[in-house]
């Protein structure tokens, strides 16, 4: 591998290859076509990102042919914008240029980026469908592409702007796709976009990991906020997620939460990508130890020291629970994984466990547990920001439109120069580790803590 590479590796503190990186960086380095199979957190960023940048570094670019030769495509902002820091940590003694694109804000800084020369593009498939549409990005010079997580994209429904993409850039390419599962519609994919791919996997996706501590309680839906609120307050917990089945209900707990003194955030599609960005930022830092998500995070939540994952409702899928509790116990770290089941919810939990081929241990719910306070119904707390471009109020994940409508309808023109693109399709831009991300106001935090071990603030409300 390149020199400059070994060096930010060395730099990283990293010595020995995750499994994945064992088997996909060699035949990736050698050109060779790589369909990888592997749950996020078993190092796969690296598996592609390494030999990316080593090839982009020491093959020369389509002679005539300007704009990005390397293309990345991820389902969610918060995966695309975790690959572009990768990509600046990795690269940062390559001197090779990025940019991460995705909706929710301006385009207007994503596409400087691009003309400041991105050599590696990182986008969700929707903002990038607009710019493509517009004119404003030319993918004739990609000599890379991946798809990482291809099987959420598919989930999400971007199998058809996926051929799209896939259909603008040169057939003469080195392709990569990672996937958690390898269902029919994947292998599919796959085949039409591979050639003579070389197969990597690494851990059953069917599989928990070993070092986390699972455990469940029985409780009615009406009590679940109790428990949670009586269960965040332990000195063990630190740094929390917390995932619910609905944005409402995400919205629902933090209101409930913050009214008892435990500061907490919520992320989820309907929230303004700043929004989204000052929740995560707040919670990486500790100023909110707790983040409470829709499945959006399941898998693009990549932060250090996530102590417990919290399963207030439980998910549809019996795969996304796997992927929930593995936003904990990484990089070597042990964690704890606590789900609340209701009656209603036993079908899933059933089909959880018959994934998973283990029984969740049952605990008998604290003797001490007390209710919690109901929020005045007049707050309006955690409300997206009015964020209109002219007249109308910016609804989460869209930007504002023209004219007074609400941002958040559908129908009418792509908002594409806008903000919002698609839902969680969307865009922040950085070139050379840099990324710009519209201001908004901060969500507020509760006017007293009582929750051990907070460090923060707090800030009034708007």
């Amino acid at each position: 591998m390149a020199p400059a590479l070994l060096k930010a590796i060395r730099e990283e503190g990293y010595s020995t290859p995750t499994p994945i990186q064992a088997k996909a960086i060699p035949p990736a380095l050698e050109g060779k076509d790589v369909l990888g199979i592997a749950q996020t957190g078993t190092g796969k960023t690296a598996a592609f990102a390494l030999p990316t940048l080593h090839r982009l570094s020491t093959q020369p670019a389509h002679a005539g042919i300007k704009g990005p030769r390397a293309l990345i495509l991820a389902p969610t902002r918060e995966l695309a914008a975790q690959i572009g820091e990768s990509f600046a940590t990795y690269g940062r003694h390559v001197g090779l240029r990025h940019a991460v694109i995705f909706g929710g804000v301006g385009q207007g800084p994503q596409v400087q980026a691009i003309r400041n020369g991105a050599a590696i593009l990182v986008a969700t498939p929707g903002r990038l469908i607009d710019l493509m549409d517009q004119r404003l990005v030319d993918l004739r010079g990609i000599q890379f592409l991946t798809l990482d997580e291809a099987d959420r994209m598919l989930d999400m429904g971007f199998i058809e702007p996926i051929r799209r993409i896939a259909a603008a850039v040169p057939a003469k390419r080195q392709t990569m796709l990672f996937s958690a599962t390898m269902p029919p519609e994947i292998r599919k994919l796959a085949n039409s976009l591979l050639n003579h791919a070389v197969e990597v996997a690494v851990t059953p996706t069917s599989s928990t990991v070993e070092r986390i501590d699972q455990c469940l309680y029985a409780i009615e839906r009406a009590r679940k906020v109790d428990l949670l609120a009586h269960l965040l307050r332990e000195d063990a917990v630190k740094r929390a997620v917390v995932f619910t089945k609905t944005k409402h209900g995400a919205d629902k707990v933090v209101k409930r939460l913050r009214a008892a003194g435990i500061p907490s955030d919520a992320i989820h599609g309907n929230k303004a990508q700043s929004q989204r960005t000052k929740a995560l930022d707040a919670f990486r830092s500790g100023r909110t130890p707790v983040l409470v998500a829709t499945d959006i995070a399941a898998r693009g939540l990549d932060v250090d020291g996530i102590t417990h994952v919290f399963n207030f409702d439980l998910p549809m899928e019996p795969e996304a629970y796997v992927h929930r509790i593995g936003r904990t116990a990484r990089a070597g770290a042990s964690g704890v994984a606590i789900s609340f089941c209701d009656n209603e919810e036993r079908g899933l939990l059933k089909a959880i466990e018959k994934l998973t081929k283990a029984n969740i241990e049952r605990r008998p719910l604290p003797t001490d547990m007390v209710s919690l306070p109901k929020p005045a119904a007049s707050e309006h707390r955690g409300a997206p920001a009015h964020g209109g471009s002219r007249g109308g109020h910016g609804g989460g994940g869209h930007g504002g439109q023209r004219g007074g409508k609400p941002a958040g309808k559908r129908g009418g023109k792509p908002q594409g120069s806008r903000g919002g693109s698609h839902g969680e399709r969307g865009q922040s831009a950085s070139a050379g580790g840099g990324t710009a991300v519209a201001e908004a106001p901060a969500a507020a935090q509760p006017s007293r803590h009582n929750w051990p071990g907070y460090r923060g603030t707090t800030r009034r409300g708007r």
